[in-house]
């Protein structure tokens, strides 16, 4: 018998900040529970005849799959659309493209550019919205990155994060904020011109306060990834920053997860795991240039025994369930 948590009924996650932080840690105990189901291969109706929006302006590999299966295996089913299949924000307004799709759909997941056009969404559509990334946050995919480090660990509360490179994206401002609701130390590693924004900062300070946790920056990345228990990257040039790669590549060469950082953090031997949201540029094969090689970490750290990047990708998919799950599914088909 499945539990979820009653009080997340019909609701929306934009940013982490919209649930309190028992209930993001309820998500990822249901993303648990949830995952043993799939494994044990029960294919249920939690989401029978449910249907979602995919809305997508930016392309994905994790994000977009993970959408679409969650909620089938549940017995419901997604619609894919891009900006060349509705008129999002172009000949029809995105508040107006809300007030038809709530009237059509269960929910909307929302993966583009603004974060105001995802809450316009929330605000019009009537129905549950989910952000599955914009240029402000990525919740979902920091509620993957907590049920890894649970299933790793065994526990939240008390692991220390590195997050090594680009520290004022969106993966990284929602995972300082994830790991403050969840009682996490978390250290971000970035050169002083990246450094996020300090209102950001505060606010995440506060609420690790309040879980008993730590929030920091460092400009050194072999000092700040002292102790840690998850080294975490992420690409150094986001999508639409494509024109800043040669600076940003100078300013993040001393960032790389290496060797020499792993071992930098006096955790190995199951007390230490490597994390990245992907795609990763950790190879020749997956650089533009072949002369480049690895950018934001090497091959023998992302290939490692310690490295969980495959199950926390595959984790994507069973914590968009869980938000699928708690905000419309079924209760007494559990």
């Amino acid at each position: 018998m499945l539990n979820w948590n009653p009080a997340l009924k019909n609701r929306s996650l934009l940013r982490l900040s919209d649930f309190t932080d028992a209930e993001m840690l309820d998500l990822v105990e249901l993303a648990i529970a949830l995952k043993a189901r799939r494994k044990a291969g029960v294919r249920g109706e939690l989401l029978h005849r449910k249907h979602v929006a995919l809305i997508f302006e930016k392309s994905s590999t994790r994000t977009r799959n993970s959408a679409s299966i969650a909620i089938r295996d549940e017995g419901g089913d997604a619609e894919y659309l891009t900006k060349n299949d509705i008129h999002l924000g172009a000949k029809e307004s995105v508040k107006d493209t809300a007030r038809v799709l709530g009237r059509i759909f269960d929910g909307i997941l929302f993966r583009g550019f603004a974060q105001k056009t995802v809450e316009t969404l929330k605000a019009y559509s009537g129905v549950p919205v989910w952000n599955g990334l914009t240029d402000d946050c990525h919740p979902t995919q920091i509620l993957a990155d907590l049920m890894t480090m649970k299933e790793t660990f065994g526990r939240l509360k008390g692991l220390r994060v590195a997050y090594v490179g680009d520290g004022r994206n969106n993966v990284a401002n929602s995972l300082m904020v994830g790991c403050a609701k969840a009682g996490i130390d978390y250290v971000n590693c970035t050169p002083a011109e990246l450094t996020p924004e300090k209102a950001l900062v505060d606010a995440a300070v506060a609420v690790a306060a309040a879980n008993g946790s730590t929030v920091t920056v460092c400009n050194d990345p072999k000092q700040g990834v002292k102790g840690a228990n998850v080294l975490y990257t992420d690409v150094w040039v986001s999508m639409g920053e494509e024109a800043q790669k040669e600076v940003r590549l100078k300013l993040l060469r001393p960032y790389q997860v290496n060797m020499d950082l792993v071992a930098a953090t006096g955790n190995q031997g199951g007390e230490l795991i490597f994390l990245h949201c992907l795609p990763a540029f950790h190879d020749h094969e997956t650089t533009v240039s072949a002369e480049s090689g690895a950018l934001e970490v090497t091959d023998d750290v992302f290939e490692s025994d310690f490295s969980k990047v495959f199950i926390e990708a595959e984790n994507r998919m069973h914590t968009i369930k869980a938000l699928y799950v708690s905000a419309i599914g079924d209760p007494a088909k559990s």
